[in-house]
């Protein structure tokens, strides 16, 4: 492991932060803390965006729903869609893995590592193998082997897959990811964000850094002005891509290594530590360009 990257020299005044939730925003017990809603707010009454960058679903966004300012936009599932928190997860844009490169990935992967099990996250939920893990499973999910849930009739008929999932009870979590990437590394992008061996599979080319540079762009806010945060895996592409980057106190060793930075863990509301110092660098930034104004219309 090499030592964390240096920050680019003269980063610009922050224009938006870029931040994952599990194990960064959240507390350990999925909250937000008041301090951190502070920091988000003062964040947006300062000029500077906020966006959400998550591995969750849309489904999954009530943790922070009532958090969201301005535009209400979030990233979800790893990139794989940009939804609209203020009117309840509406999808605006999906960056779907298609369902035969899913179909050879689960080939893949079952002749890498067998005792693999899968689950796949569509736009309308998640569907899972018997043997999958059940947790936050949904009660209307169908239950059946990857092949059948990724099957259909006539070809893009059936809802877009955002992610694949694929669950080893018994690998190393970053064996497990080595091992995948290995195997089918070419056909689609592998990642996780669990302390466990949960792969996260998404279309090829797609990330949390990918789909936020689109964002970004569409906004003409260059990479320079982003700041972003984050704690495992799925967010090193961000971390790397942001002009600065800040890993949790609780961050994986490969997440510091690409961050720019570090702060102190989520339960000590790292990331609104650093949101405070933005914030007070913005108002100073804007100071400075009044006084300016002000001699200038003087002189």
């Amino acid at each position: 492991m090499t030592s964390p990257r240096s920050p680019r020299p003269s980063a610009p005044v922050a224009r938006l932060i870029a931040t994952d939730l599990d194990g960064t925003l959240l507390r350990d017990d999925k909250s937000v803390s008041p301090r951190t809603v502070a920091a988000l707010a003062a964040a947006e009454q300062a000029g500077i965006e906020v966006f959400f960058v998550t591995g969750r679903p849309a489904r999954w966004m009530d943790v922070v729903s009532d958090h969201v300012h301005g535009h209400g936009l979030a990233i979800c599932a790893n990139g794989a869609a940009v939804v609209d928190l203020h009117s309840g997860g509406t999808f605006l844009e999906v960056r779907p893995l298609e369902r035969p490169v899913a179909l050879d990935v689960v080939r893949a992967l079952r002749a890498a590592a067998p005792g693999t099990s899968f689950a796949v996250e569509l736009t309308t939920g998640i569907h899972y193998e018997p043997q999958y893990p059940p947790f936050f499973l949904d009660p209307g999910a169908t239950v059946a082997t990857a092949e059948k849930l990724l099957f259909e009739e006539k070809p893009g008929s059936a809802a877009p897959v955002l992610k694949l999932l694929a669950q080893h009870p018994e690998l190393d979590p970053d064996v497990f990811l080595a091992l995948a990437r290995e195997a089918a590394g070419d056909r689609a992008a592998f990642t996780r964000s669990s302390p466990t061996a949960l792969i996260e599979i998404s279309a090829l080319g797609v990330s949390k850094a990918s789909t936020l540079a689109l964002c970004c762009a569409e906004r003409g806010i260059a990479a320079e002005e982003v700041v972003a945060f984050g704690d495992m895996p799925n967010d090193i592409e961000m971390l790397s891509w942001a002009g600065r980057s800040f890993a949790m106190g609780n961050a994986h060793p490969d997440v510091i290594t690409a961050a720019s930075g570090r702060t102190v863990g989520n339960n000590d509301d790292g990331v609104a530590v650093v949101i405070e110092r933005l914030v007070a660098e913005a108002l100073a930034d804007r100071q400075a360009t009044d006084r300016n104004g002000d001699s200038e219309t003087a002189g």
